[in-house]
């Protein structure tokens, strides 16, 4: 447990959650600050501060678990869609230095889902500035 952790309090406790589901490695527990009805934030027990920190079998169980909430969300909440989103490092805006993995249903009823991306997929992409660092992220991957 991290030294004023909000995530290391709710799994110890000592702060208020609504817990959808627990395993001996996981949490999962609602949003205060739902991007869309039903979204929920599944964490490791074990304290990692992103997902540059954490162990490989912490980020195993988190990310099963998130696939076992996202199922439960399309069925039961009748969501049309899920975003798993991860924020690592506060200007990819990371909030709580805790890993998490955001579970957001997704509805084509806007009045239940407020997220919006300033991203907008399908507008190409500068193709030699693609190939320049798919190039050099290749190489240190290959070690």
């Amino acid at each position: 447990m991290a030294e004023n952790c909000v995530f290391c309090g709710i799994v110890a406790g000592e702060i208020p959650a609504t817990v959808v589901a627990q395993t001996e490695t996981t949490y999962a527990f609602m949003d205060i600050n739902p991007a869309s009805d039903g979204h929920l934030l599944v964490i490791p027990r074990r304290h990692s501060k992103d997902l540059l920190e954490i162990p490989a079998d912490d980020l195993t169980a988190v990310t099963l678990e998130a696939q076992r909430v996202a199922r439960a969300v399309a069925t039961e909440l009748g969501a049309d869609g899920v975003n798993l989103l991860n924020c690592c490092g506060a200007d990819a805006w990371q909030t709580e230095f805790h890993f998490h993995l955001h579970v957001i249903p997704r509805y084509r009823d806007k009045t239940k889902d407020r997220l919006t991306l300033p991203w907008r997929p399908g507008q190409g992409g500068d193709a030699d500035l693609r190939a320049d660092l798919g190039g050099r992220l290749e190489a240190v991957l290959e070690d």
